[in-house]
């Protein structure tokens, strides 16, 4: 005899009845007096049974009544409860609570959890019809069954095509206390929390950033922010576009525009690179608010009522052609101390040397290649010499406290030792804050002490509660991001201003700086057309997980990192594709062929190596962590990979295939258990460096976002439905390698 079976999918709840019809099959399977073997089509007619050539029978029902020799069963009023509330719910008809209880309660409770009277057919029946009932509408949790009756429930889910346990409003089979909390449209600091504030140097608003723009500062902010979230810490996440200055001026004039017209545009150009790139800011603002000009000028009021600031003469450059002063960035010239050609008046980007405009050797200004002309003009002074003292005092607690990253420790340290000395903190512009005093009401401030203030004015665009964040220093500790370029101006301007004012302000605690992330062995450059710019990177077809994931692993932390196609295009197909890709479908696609989707009932009993497998994991978690507060992020990455590794390791010692699902059921079903974990688990470890891969598998997974624990947690449990696999990642044609190599090469090509 072969027993044939299909299902209706013209009913209204067919998951309800996959489950109903299987539970009885496999009951005959459990109570047939006869041999049955089964045989599963995918038919139109319903489940059939067929011996011989003429003999056929066409429904569930039947088949456990001649699986049971039991043709004459007396109905019993349960038998009609059960059935009428089953009909009632594959029609979507609704079934009053009090109808449903009853039935349960009289179907599973009592009447066939007696062993003490003899099991028939019409029972089996009630129980299969109440038993798919009450998966749909109840969470009751059931009297133990007898045992053939409970393993017949443990083959009706593998048999069945979904298990509806999925279908019940708001339930999901995980373990609480593990998932990641919402933090809330608006997030201000908490007691007993431990509240970070996270900032990115703020991008300047004149171009398109490319590759080492975004992993110095951005990217590496947002993966730090996505950590702490993921731990459940109190965090937010501020930026925004860098608005004042010269350099806008003197683009806006490029482009035949008004300064607010081309911050306008580059504004939304980085936040659209920004948002493909999926960078969670909890605010993206901007430099030219009102809250800038009135933060700004109270700080520059302070500092100015406690005696720290100072006029002074100052001899700057000034462009005869185009007839504006020029900012120190906008000349150019020879470094006079390491000779390169295209040193900046403010900063060689060779030797990183800082500079004064007039030590340059030959030098022009960037627009027009005209020699500037001398000329003076009445400043007002940051008296940095006067906070010396106590921002070398900051320094010295905050950078150890905080752990700052080497570069930074050493940049700043060499600002240190040469002794700090006034800083012009004003510029003869139109574009700027505001000077807040009469003399000098024709300039701005100085945008290099006025960006950085954009900070706080971002934040308090964020929200009106923003003195919460920034003048809470016993409650909210602030890590910032940026390459080491910016370093002097976090490090020695802001906290001598911040300290200037007198007030209590939340100050650096960690500085992370990187190093310059070269292209191909050469430098970035927008006008030369070399390099890979934010715009580009959507461009070429590849999602922004892969690009986020191959940045944060060459991520520049020490020295400086080079981008390279051919090692772009080996990290997708071996790392991403062939490591974790391959771990989580292999393992997804096993379980909704093999258990129809449904996580079976696993023990750990059943899995000796399951010890061992802990302690592995726990001890890449702890090292993860370890990194990660520390926002190694590049080492991070490679532990959180190191444990999808781990996961195809597990499925290859314990040879996960359908041999183990045929002759070892109980030891796949853990297998499966510890398996769907893992994965979970590393979705929560990789979700700082790929967000929407980490979703994905989520989604996969049927389950909210992973807290990022300690320890390794069996977190999803047995009956919870999982869904169907999805393609993480594609594999990349090597060929394609020499055609982006050509395309973004400029003169290098």
């Amino acid at each position: 005899m072969a027993l044939q079976i299909s299902f209706d999918k013209s009913k209204g709840n067919p998951r309800a009845l996959s489950l109903c019809n299987n539970l009885k099959i496999a009951l005959a399977l459990e109570y047939a007096s006869k041999d049955l073997k089964i045989d599963i089509n995918e038919l139109t007619q319903g489940p059939q049974l067929i011996q011989g050539d003429s003999f056929r029978l066409f429904t569930a029902d039947a088949i456990l009544r001649y699986a049971m020799d039991d043709f004459e069963g007396q109905e019993s009023e349960e038998y009609h409860y059960a059935l009428s509330s089953l009909e009632a719910l594959l029609e979507k008809k609704e079934i009053p609570k009090q109808h449903v209880e009853e039935c349960v309660s009289k179907a599973l409770g009592n009447y066939l959890t007696s062993l003490s009277e003899p099991v028939s057919a019409t029972k089996l029946i009630t129980f299969a019809n109440s038993y798919a009932l009450s998966q749909s509408l109840v969470t009751e949790k059931f009297p133990t069954l007898p045992r053939q009756i409970a393993n017949a429930i443990k083959s009706a889910e593998r048999l069945a095509p979904r298990n509806i346990a999925a279908e019940r409003t708001g339930a999901i089979n995980i373990v609480d206390g593990l998932k990641v909390k919402e933090l809330g449209k608006e997030i201000l600091p908490k007691e007993n929390e431990r509240n970070i504030l996270i900032t990115s140097a703020l991008p300047y608003v004149n171009n398109v950033p490319h590759l080492g723009n975004i992993v110095g500062s951005v990217l590496s902010a947002d993966i730090f922010a996505r950590y702490c979230k993921a731990r459940n810490y109190n965090t937010v996440f501020i930026c925004g576009t860098d608005e004042y200055g010269t350099a806008t001026e003197t683009k806006a004039l490029e482009e035949g525009v008004t300064p607010r017209e081309l911050c306008d545009k580059y504004h939304e150009i980085h936040s659209n690179v920004y948002k493909w790139f999926q960078i969670g800011f909890d605010y993206f603002g901007r430099t030219t608010t009102q809250q800038q000009t009135e933060i700004a000028q109270d700080i520059f009021t302070k500092l100015n009522n406690n005696d720290y600031l100072e006029e002074q003469t100052m001899k700057q450059l000034y462009c005869p052609v185009h007839k504006s002063f020029l900012a120190d960035r906008y000349v150019e010239g020879e470094c006079p101390k390491c000779h390169y050609d295209d040193a900046r008046g403010d900063q060689c980007d060779k030797c990183g040397a800082l500079l004064d405009p007039f030590e340059l050797i030959n030098p022009r200004c960037k627009l027009d290649n005209a020699t500037p002309e001398v000329r003076f003009s009445d400043h007002i002074f940051l008296s940095l010499d006067k906070l010396e003292g106590r921002i070398k005092e900051w320094v010295d607690r905050s950078s150890n406290e905080g752990n700052w990253s080497k570069n930074s420790k050493t940049i700043t340290n060499s600002w240190l030792k040469d002794g700090l000395k006034p800083r012009c903190i004003t510029r003869d512009l139109v574009w700027g804050t505001p000077v807040p005093l009469e003399k000098y009401n024709d300039k701005v401030l100085y945008v290099w002490f006025d960006a950085t203030i954009g900070y706080v004015s971002i934040t308090a665009n964020y929200t009106k509660g923003w003195e919460k964040w920034w003048k809470n220093p016993e409650n909210v500790k602030l890590y910032q991001f940026m390459g080491k370029d910016n370093v002097p101006f976090h490090t020695v301007i802001f906290p001598g201003s911040q300290l200037g004012t007198g007030d209590v302000w939340t100050m650096l605690h960690h500085l992370n700086t990187t190093e310059y992330l070269q292209y191909e062995g050469g430098k970035f450059s927008k006008s030369r057309g070399v390099g890979v710019f934010g715009n580009n990177a959507q461009d070429s077809g590849v999602s922004a997980s892969v690009w986020r994931y191959y940045l944060a692993s060459v991520r520049p932390e020490s020295s400086d990192s080079h981008f390279s196609w051919d090692d772009f295009v080996a990290r997708n197909n071996s790392e991403l594709l062939a490591n974790l890709g391959n771990f989580v479908n292999r393992l997804i696609k096993f379980v909704n062929a093999k258990y129809n989707g449904v996580v079976p009932n696993y023990y750990i009993k059943n899995l000796p190596s399951f010890e061992t497998v802990k302690q592995d994991i726990n001890e890449i978690l702890s090292n993860y962590i370890n990194e990660m507060e520390q926002a190694h992020e590049r080492r991070g990455l490679e532990i959180a990979m190191s444990l999808s590794a781990r996961g195809n390791q597990f499925l290859q010692e314990n040879k996960l295939d359908n041999t183990l699902f045929s002759e070892q059921p109980d030891k796949a079903d853990a297998v499966v258990g510890v398996g769907l974990n893992i994965i979970y688990a590393v979705a929560s470890v990789i979700l700082p460096f790929i967000p929407e891969t980490a979703e994905t598998i989520f989604r996969m997974l049927n389950a909210p976002a992973l807290k990022i624990d300690n320890e390794f947690h069996l977190a999803i449990l047995n009956g919870h439905n999982i869904n169907k696999a999805e393609y993480l990642f594609q594999r990349i044609d090597e060929k394609q390698i020499q055609q982006w190599r050509e395309k973004y090469g400029g003169k290098q090509a």
